[in-house]
């Protein structure tokens, strides 16, 4: 008689070789409308899955997870990151999470210096006057951007995508400098070009244009404080591809209005999808809508991933990709 197969349920609708893969594998339940779940259809969910495969946008906390019965026994995240599930709870049910580390490297940092060319060089308003018919012609005095040749850039979080994009930076002929909880090794360090500063502060008061790549924990929460902000020079140009609780909004807000900040290219924000409001009315910003790891490579990989894990632990073995609290 054939083993029986895992009851997976996924919650949003994913790459179409990763769903056909899944239901080769599993017994899989799609969510074919990628209609996002409510809490209570992601307890109900969870109450007849032996795997969830849930999305960054799906909140999984200690809430859902006390009422999630006791066939639950893997949380599959479709992302990196996992500041949507509380891992502790879940690992103290006896519930093991996984994700999809590595795989959105190199996308997201394609689009971070996408928005630091974009945000630098005024790209998105140039655009907009040419759709809006209002190019008039070349002029020696419009629309003046900064060259990116020579400039500061500081990373804050220099993980896999942090150094990513400082090898992208060093091609473009920038000045690497990072923050980070410990120094990289020497060899990353020479390859790279790059400055370590212990101190955060004084980091960010001398950098051109800073990068955010580290993740959303209770200690990086409003990293870029309002305090932190005010140490920006006026030209200095905040990049966000992370996280957006990593930077305090409202503040950002007002300092780029108050043309205290230079510009801002930001990918994800402090209370997704709702952005602040001000924001949207700013000339020198370049918002996009969540979409680093948006290709469809990167995708599959992430799905690849997923599935991966779950045949591992469909097989009695650990997962590679564990996350446990001590790792967040």
């Amino acid at each position: 008689m054939p083993a029986r197969k895992l009851k997976v349920v996924v919650t949003r609708k994913l790459p179409d070789p990763v769903e056909t893969r899944m239901c080769e594998l599993f017994d899989t339940e799609l969510n074919l409308s990628d209609k996002p779940m409510t809490a209570d259809e992601l307890v109900d969910a969870m109450g007849r899955a032996d795997v969830l495969v849930p999305t960054i946008t799906d909140r999984i906390d200690s809430r859902l997870l006390s009422r999630s019965g006791e066939r639950l026994k893997l949380i599959a995240n479709f992302g990196a990151g996992v500041d949507n599930i509380d891992v502790a709870t879940a690992n103290a049910r006896g519930i093991i999470v996984t994700n999809t580390p590595g795989v959105l490297t190199e996308d997201t940092a394609d689009l971070t210096m996408t928005l630091i060319m974009a945000a630098s060089r005024r790209v998105v308003e140039g655009a907009e006057v040419v759709k809006a018919g209002e190019f008039q012609g070349w002029s020696p005095t419009w629309m003046l951007g900064r060259r990116l040749w020579g400039k500061r850039l500081g990373i804050v979080g220099m993980g896999r995508i942090g150094q990513a994009v400082a090898r992208r930076a060093k091609a473009f002929g920038m000045q690497v400098h990072y923050h980070n909880r410990k120094p990289v090794s020497p060899r990353i360090a020479e390859e790279l070009g790059c400055t370590y500063w212990e101190s955060l502060d004084q980091m960010l008061a001398r950098m051109d244009i800073i990068s955010i790549n580290c993740p959303h924990t209770p200690a990086t929460y409003h990293l870029l404080s309002a305090r932190r902000l005010k140490l920006l020079r006026p030209h200095a140009i905040v990049v966000n591809t992370a996280r957006g609780e990593v930077i305090d909004e409202g503040a950002l807000a007002n300092m780029l209005a108050r043309g205290e900040i230079a510009g801002a290219g930001l990918d994800v924000y402090e209370h997704e999808p709702a952005i602040n409001p001000k924001l949207l009315k700013l000339p020198n910003v370049v918002l996009l809508p969540h979409m680093g790891s948006a290709t469809v490579e990167g995708r599959i990989d992430m799905g690849e991933k997923v599935i991966v894990n779950v045949k591992t632990f469909m097989d009695g073995h650990r997962p590679p990709d564990r996350v446990i609290p001590a790792m967040l």
